[in-house]
């Protein structure tokens, strides 16, 4: 399934459209190729940068989505990867810049996929937005979370 097909809340931006996030809080980490070790980092980065935000629970879900897009960064290609967490009046903006072009796709997982294929389906199940947006050489993968959303 190609992602937008089935969700309303996923967008897609064909071209690179920075939006002027500079004076929020951010976290910005360069993620090694193939370096699982980024995961449970990128995890206590993004708890230390949200330890004030948002309504219980959000900053878990947070980072249960930021390593689902990290890992799917690290293990769907072959280069490294830069993971920028942002927090604003707006709520988080995260997203997973690899450079790679290969679009990932939603995924239904069967029974003998055991706990592979489920990283995308959270992050549109849990996400109030997210999406793909392609970059010159590459491709973010975002999602957004507002803090006060239930």
């Amino acid at each position: 399934m190609v992602i937008g097909a089935s969700s309303a809340k996923t967008t897609e931006e064909a071209t690179d459209t920075p939006t002027d996030r500079s004076a929020a809080p951010q976290l910005r980490r360069r993620l090694g190729r193939a370096d699982l070790r980024a995961v449970p980092e990128a995890r206590r980065a993004l708890r230390e940068l949200l330890r004030h935000w948002g309504r219980p629970g959000r900053s878990e879900i947070a980072e249960l989505l930021t390593s689902e897009l990290v890992t799917n960064a690290l293990i769907h290609t072959d280069r490294d990867a830069l993971l920028t967490a942002t927090v604003s009046s707006r709520g988080l903006h995260v997203e997973v810049r690899d450079f790679t072009g290969r679009r990932p796709r939603l995924h239904a997982p069967s029974d003998d996929d055991g706990t592979h294929g489920r990283g995308l389906i959270l992050v549109q199940s849990l996400a109030d937005a997210w999406g793909v947006r392609a970059h010159g050489v590459g491709k973010a993968v975002w999602f957004d979370l507002g803090a006060d959303a239930a």
